[in-house]
């Protein structure tokens, strides 16, 4: 038996350790915002937080996650962070196809928490491992200036 919390709910599975996290979220517990992009974690479209730390759940066995905790998009919205980046995300009108948005913005809001006023080379290191192919990078850098000034705020 693997335990550790997802979205704040302690769970228990007994589902193959080597199963990518991805997977287990979108085919077992239904929390399909992550999405698959690359199953190399090479693109970010999967990223969630562990612990914390913006993370490549394609990648990463279930195994890893005894007695860790797992946040994901659909509960970054009912943080003070996620909530601030998620309005910044809509104000900044970041999204086109939409894709890559829920790794994009758990990578965000994991860099807003630590730093609360990121500069340029900031947030473009901290996000670097996030590929947006419709290239709104620099609307990516604005949201999260955005967000970080509504924080100080």
């Amino acid at each position: 038996m693997i335990r550790f919390t997802i979205n704040g709910e302690q769970l228990e599975t007994d589902v193959s350790p080597d199963t990518p996290l991805l997977w287990f979220l979108r085919d077992n517990l239904q929390k399909t915002g992550t999405k698959y992009g690359c199953g190399m974690a090479l693109c970010g479209a999967c990223t969630v937080l562990v612990n914390g730390e913006p993370t490549r759940s394609c990648s990463m066995p279930l195994s890893a996650m005894a007695g860790k905790r797992v946040v994901t998009i659909e509960e970054i919205g009912k943080t003070p962070v996620g909530k601030r980046v998620q309005a910044a995300w809509i104000a900044e009108d970041v999204v086109q196809c939409g894709y890559c948005q829920s790794g994009q913005i758990m990578s965000a809001t994991a860099l807003l928490t630590k730093n609360a006023a990121p500069t340029d080379a900031e947030i473009d290191a901290a996000m670097s491992g996030n590929i947006c192919r419709c290239a709104t990078y620099t609307r990516i850098r604005a949201a999260i200036h955005s967000a970080a000034q509504s924080i100080k705020a």
